[in-house]
């Protein structure tokens, strides 16, 4: 029998973890297996350290994430770095930190429906441009949030704000704090668009918008855990047993449900069905005057309303959200409801000001001052965001690319809180349009029959395709900073056409790279989207040399005509 004297502990420096094994099967490690690293690196999850000590937890992460591969997002480079880790093998791309937070709620705090009950003194919190509905519900969860949240505003009123609480590291599935109509709010970080600017969800009333990173508050750590451990308080739900005919909401049906019940503070619902995959509740809705009566509910209402005409030209007064991880491949489109509008006051106020509408304002024919370009024989630091091949690139002026960014996260902003237009769009004129999760200025090229719109890029010098409804107007504020894209041609060579081999070449050498451009030509045009300029590139990036990619190009032909 073996005595503890002949066990010792090993970890396993490839792999991170301990067992105990027999003394007299270890042996020195010869020299010649030490030239790789050591593979395995001990990590923290972002957002859970307060609770890294719960058995809970470690069961969670354990059955989440062992045996499986991430991709993962390094905030903070460290012994023990800080990181937050993405599953990426299905559909939609997974938060595991916010996954493993969610499932050590207490689930005693959870709303549960019961299928037939009957609820009163519901709140509608929000509503999407699908009809899906946010709900409150009276329960012993919101209770003590609501409990929470009033110790927080009287810690901070009598210990002073200081920047201990300001959001240092913002990251997607962070929960922190916002503060709107004298009140604070949950929110979980669900987009990072830059260092000043992201999306947060309000967690208990499921609306989307965007905010300054310097508005939020990190939870006193006094009330993290137990903030943390309170589930979402805002229900999903859906109108129940509305006719297949009417297919997809109309803008005019999501605005007269929004009327009807987001000003009303004492609604009721019948639940007929839970479906717990989808995460949704189907209801029967009423407002105080018609409850109980299922003819006068909401759901009947709506039916028989003359609401259902699908109108090509009317835009929804919508914040665009994409709920979840911030890779979600699917978004619903809410409405700001009783907390979104007095959100969407309180973050108008503070980016607008003394703005007014800047929208009556201008001319479509106003354009920004063009960008200004270096001489012929003059050199340039230059950007390139896109190439398709030596004949065709887009730069952008190094020196200038701060100011951009500064634009791009003011529109972000400007845009999410504003109140989207009706507006008859028009061939060639400049708006700006929302691609992917970002605002952009744009030159709109082309209007399709399907509801999209094709639109150019003119701080990137890409080709887009949009929804028409995410074209808003381009705002004066946005019209001072030059448009950024200048198409090219590189200098120095000649091919009347490129093959997609030697294209490809080319976009690994100058893509997404910053390099410096000796000016040849300068080709003026009174649209500064058509100035265009021929230019030899340079890449300074090696410390001992200097790369002309017009001489690595044409070095390249040769040597595909001697193969060809």
């Amino acid at each position: 029998m073996l005595s503890s004297r002949d066990i010792i502990v090993v970890c396993y420096v490839d792999y991170g973890f301990s067992e105990n094994v027999e003394k007299s099967k270890a042996y020195k490690l010869n020299p010649k297996f030490c030239s790789l690293s050591f593979q395995a690196t001990k990590c923290k999850l972002a957002g859970l350290e307060v609770l890294s000590d719960d058995p809970d937890l470690v069961k969670v992460v354990e059955s989440l994430t062992c045996g499986k591969i991430f991709a993962v997002e390094i905030l903070e480079k460290a012994d023990i770095p800080l990181v937050v880790l993405y599953d990426t093998s299905g559909e939609d791309d997974i938060n595991i930190n916010a996954t493993c937070l969610k499932a050590i709620c207490d689930k005693s705090l959870e709303v549960h429906l019961q299928v037939d009950a009957m609820y009163t003194n519901v709140r509608v919190t929000n509503i999407c441009s699908d009809g899906t509905l946010y709900c409150q519900v009276p329960c012993k969860g919101l209770n003590k949030l609501n409990d929470l949240l009033h110790k927080i505003e009287d810690y901070f009123h009598c210990k002073h704000m200081t920047s201990e609480y300001f959001v240092s590291l913002p990251f997607c599935g962070k929960i922190c704090l916002f503060h709107c109509k004298g009140k604070w709010l949950r929110v979980e970080i669900t987009n990072v668009h830059s260092s000043r600017a992201l999306d947060v969800q309000f967690l208990d009333s499921g609306t989307v918008t965007s905010v300054k990173v310097s508005e939020l508050r990190e939870i006193p750590p006094r009330f993290l855990q137990e903030m943390i451990a309170i589930p979402p308080q805002a229900i999903k739900c859906c109108l129940a047993d509305l006719p297949q005919s009417i297919g997809m909401w109309t803008p005019d049906a999501v605005l007269w449900l929004r009327d009807s019940v987001l000003n009303c503070s004492d609604c009721s619902i019948k639940v007929t069905k839970v479906d717990e995959t989808r995460g949704i509740a189907h209801i029967y809705l009423f407002t105080p005057k018609n409850f109980p009566d299922p003819h006068r509910s909401i759901n009947r209402q709506i039916t028989n309303a003359d609401l259902w005409k699908h109108q090509k030209d009317v835009f929804l007064s919508a914040v665009s959200s994409g709920a979840g991880s911030p890779n979600s491949k699917s978004a619903n489109t809410p409405i700001l409801g009783n907390t979104g509008e007095n959100l969407r006051k309180s973050l108008t106020d503070v980016l607008k000001k003394s703005v007014v509408d800047h929208t009556s304002s201008f001319s479509v024919e106003e354009l920004p001052p063009p960008l200004h370009l270096s001489k012929p024989g003059e050199h340039m630091d230059v950007y390139v965001p896109v190439a398709c091949h030596p004949g065709y690139f887009v730069i952008q002026p190094w020196q200038e690319i701060h100011k951009l960014e500064v634009l791009m996260e003011e529109m972000i902003l400007y845009y999410s809180v504003s109140e989207e237009r009706h507006i008859a769009v028009e061939k060639d004129q400049v708006y700006a349009a929302k691609v992917e999760n970002k605002w952009h200025r744009v030159l709109l090229k082309g209007i399709l029959t399907n509801g999209l719109v094709s639109v150019y890029e003119l701080d990137y010098g890409k080709h887009e395709l949009v929804n028409i409804r995410k074209v808003q107007p381009l705002v004066d504020m946005f019209r001072k900073l030059p448009f950024q894209a200048v198409t090219a041609q590189l200098a120095g060579v000649k091919c009347s056409q490129w093959s997609e081999e030697a294209s490809m070449v080319f976009r690994n050498h100058v893509e997404k790279k910053p390099l410096v451009a000796l000016v040849q030509t300068v080709i003026e045009n009174a649209n500064p989207w058509d100035r265009k300029v021929v230019v030899y590139l340079v890449d300074t990036s090696l410390p001992d040399t200097d790369i002309w990619i017009h001489d690595f190009m044409s070095e390249y032909l040769v040597e595909l005509s001697k193969v060809n």
